[in-house]
């Protein structure tokens, strides 16, 4: 388990837990109400530290390395019956943006996300987590097969933004995201939108727009990372923490605004806390949102969007 700087007074009272429980284990010594009262101490102190979260400290939890990633969600909720399809039918496949046909019960969907590495390797080989110009296209061209037979799309956001480099540009990168943010406006199947971890920039409105856009407690969404805000506004990543907070990203923030309709409750300690948990509530969530849409028309649905859409950043004086 790795920690997090302010979650090292947890980490110094789980050692002193386990260490008295190995002392109890050992020799004869009682130490049954020594550990009851330092498991007592632990969760007050869990529940002071995750109740008082900074903007910056949730950016942090988003990133955490032990946090499930896209995959991990759609091995958990569609188990065997997902099939991952490949490539863009233009360039290649992009390995930092992943889809494919998933069942959730007896309803299938299309499941489309951005994919991060667990190590050196794998991250080198999911670029990242950021995806080239093919990445959007292979979105796209999934998202246009579900529409096609019907069936509901579900994306998964978790990327620190789209590829900026130079054949990114060559390709169209701004084309590709521009084109994915136009089609999902007018796609005449359900789109339900997940923010899993981070939801930089247009990496993140490439595959973010949705009739319920969903995000997890501890993730962020912005325009712009807080280490790029600040580098910008005070040439150094010293202030990435006033930025965080200036950019008002956090989920609290988002649903403020109006930009995301609902918040999903996490485990304490963040989603890679109870994994298990986390999987339940986020299949039971996407089961319950399809519910909602699945009885409207494709005009009625689009309709719809559109409205939620237009209506975003409208303020009365």
């Amino acid at each position: 388990m790795e920690y997090l700087e302010f979650e090292l007074p947890i980490k110094e009272l789980e050692e002193q837990f386990e260490k008295a429980c190995a002392i109890g284990e050992e020799s004869e010594v009682d130490v049954t109400d020594t550990c009851k009262q330092i498991e007592k101490k632990l969760k007050e102190t869990k529940k002071e530290i995750y109740k008082n979260l900074t903007p910056w400290q949730r950016v942090q939890l988003s990133r955490h390395p032990s946090r499930p990633y896209t995959l991990d969600y759609i091995d958990a909720i569609c188990g065997e019956s997902f099939l991952e399809l490949h490539g863009d039918r233009n360039v290649k496949d992009d390995k930092a943006m992943i889809g494919g046909l998933g069942k959730i019960g007896d309803q299938s969907y299309m499941f489309i996300g951005q994919q991060k590495g667990y190590n050196t390797k794998t991250r080198q080989y999911r670029n990242f987590g950021m995806a080239n110009p093919e990445g959007y296209r292979k979105a796209l061209r999934l998202m246009k097969s579900a529409e096609k037979f019907g069936i509901p799309v579900v994306c998964f956001v978790d990327t620190p933004g789209a590829y900026p480099g130079l054949e990114a540009e060559e390709r169209g990168q701004g084309e590709a995201i521009a084109r994915n943010i136009l089609e999902m406006t007018r796609l005449k199947v359900p789109i339900i939108v997940v923010i899993i971890g981070e939801g930089a920039s247009g990496g993140a409105l490439g595959i973010g727009v949705g009739d319920k856009v969903l995000m997890l407690e501890n993730t962020w969404y912005s325009v712009i990372s807080p280490e790029s805000c600040s580098s910008i506004l005070w040439r150094s990543w010293e202030f990435k923490e006033q930025a965080a907070e200036a950019l008002k990203l956090t989920a609290t923030d988002m649903k403020k605004q109006k930009l995301i309709d609902e918040i999903v409750k996490e485990p304490l300690g963040g989603a890679h806390s109870d994994r298990e948990k986390i999987f339940k509530t986020v299949r039971d969530k996407i089961s319950s949102t399809y519910d909602e849409f699945k009885n409207l028309s494709p005009e009625e649905l689009v309709e719809k969007r559109m409205d939620k859409y237009a209506n975003m950043g409208v303020f009365k004086g």
